[in-house]
């Protein structure tokens, strides 16, 4: 996108990442971006899990490009005995969720250290490949918006994943499944949340060595720290890019229903711009507070971005897209340009999309609290709020950081106003070319 020129990284590496559940496409929907799923897979792809919730399943090829050597540094391998220990003896009052690929028990190792641990279920649909795809994933990997292996266990038949204890648990347990007692996400908390995970993309795309596509970018895979600090999770399905490579890797159509890429659908040639897409629909879930497919819906309603599309043209209707709960409690600017931020990234041509560099300077910006500004929605303590620069407003960024932050918000916004005035100009164009043709046939 030309107006991101001069705020592009100088180097883009390709990626290469795996998604986390396998969509079966069946038939394709005009209507959607891309693909509908049978009966039977589409109730298991319509909600996708962290640890908190369920585990994607796993893509086969994991292997660097090109046998390119990776050097991983592993976390501290248990014995079982010592996770029975620490979960007390996997007792269900320490279950924290379940799924495809097992359970996830909260337990406390010998030093004190709060961990979750999730027990690979032998009959259930991932197995010992997947298990060894996420420990060599994470132990490649380290920045502070992706969950951290504290180590696992290979005893005998035994797989398990030690993680970092996550005090809030997944994002979905806040914006998708809260209960009516649950005091509902403040906007500048779900941009806090938005511009952490987009720094975590960024990681992976820009930093990583070799780059990963993540592949499974959704509500339930993010999750939070007593800050509200977000964590990717769930890297059993990432790919490995090719270092000096093509730029996309063909490989089977995998992630969860509603957040997969159209071309990446229809081509099976993944990129990091398919992350981009997810991330947009991810970006509309936290403006919303709808999910990226709810069957409970009417079906023309059923489909996020298909429902938001109208709403994403159309600047003077993108207060509909707000989640109800906030009750109109939102910076009206922000909001305009956080769609802004969405429309860019769920752009049906790959190559117009933003780099996740571009979308975590935007998003910093809209992050930031202003300087006597109050929500009446607060869902953090009011102690937390004091020790958070980010709640505060004082923000400890120099004015020419948060002025680039400001003009990178307004450069995404107006490259989508531009995308819609082109394709208004170009309809008016045909619809002339139509009505002016015929007449002039009719002359002669």
């Amino acid at each position: 996108m030309s107006c991101f020129s001069c705020f592009k990284p100088e180097k883009k590496m390709p990626s290469k990442r795996m998604d986390a559940r396998q969509v079966s496409v069946v038939k394709m929907a005009s209507t959607q971006h891309g693909t509908s799923l049978k009966n039977s897979e589409s109730a298991k792809l319509s909600r996708a899990p962290s640890y908190h919730k369920q585990s994607s399943q796993a893509a086969t090829n994991t292997e660097p490009a090109n046998g390119s050597p990776v050097t991983a540094k592993t976390g501290k391998k248990f014995t079982f005995r010592e996770l029975a220990t620490a979960t007390n003896n996997f007792r269900s009052d320490r279950l924290l969720g379940e799924g495809g690929f097992g359970r996830v028990y909260k337990g406390q190792l010998e030093n004190g250290q709060l961990v979750a641990v999730k027990q690979l279920d032998l009959n259930g649909f991932q197995g010992n490949k997947e298990f060894h795809v996420e420990v060599m994933m994470l132990s490649l990997l380290n920045h502070p918006n992706l969950v951290s292996l504290v180590g696992y266990c290979s005893d005998g038949d035994q797989r398990l994943l030690v993680y970092e204890y996550m005090a809030l648990g997944s994002l979905a347990d806040h914006l998708l499944d809260s209960t009516p007692d649950q005091v509902p996400l403040s906007w500048h908390t779900r941009m806090k949340i938005a511009h952490g995970t987009a720094k975590g993309l960024e990681y992976l795309h820009e930093k990583a060595n070799p780059p990963v596509i993540y592949r499974d970018l959704k509500s339930p895979n993010i999750l939070l720290d007593n800050e509200y600090n977000p964590k990717l999770s769930d890297f059993g399905l990432a790919k490995l890019g090719q270092v000096g490579g093509t730029a996309h890797i063909s490989t089977r159509v995998m992630g969860t229903y509603g957040y997969c890429a159209p071309e990446y659908i229809k081509t099976r040639e993944l990129t990091t711009k398919t992350d981009v897409y997810s991330f947009g629909v991810f970006l509309l879930e936290l403006i919303t507070g709808r999910r990226a497919v709810d069957s409970s819906r009417p079906e023309c309603d059923q489909f996020l971005v298909k429902w938001a599309k109208p709403m994403l043209k159309d600047r003077l209707r993108h207060h509909e897209l707000v989640d109800p709960l906030l009750r109109g409690n939102y910076p009206k600017g922000d909001l305009n340009q956080a769609v802004a931020v969405a429309a860019m990234c769920l752009q049906d041509e790959a190559s117009v999309r933003p780099y996740m560099s571009d979308t975590v300077v935007a998003l910093g910006f809209l992050a930031e609290v202003p300087e006597g500004y109050e929500e009446k929605i607060n869902t953090v303590p009011q102690n937390k709020q004091d020790k958070d620069s980010s709640f505060t407003g004082n923000t400890k960024q120099d004015q020419s950081t948060f002025d680039r932050q400001r003009a990178v918000a307004e450069a995404i916004e107006w490259g989508a106003m531009r995308q819609k005035q082109k394709a208004q100009i170009q309809e008016k164009k045909n619809h002339l070319q139509g009505i002016v043709a015929p007449t002039e046939a009719n002359r002669l």
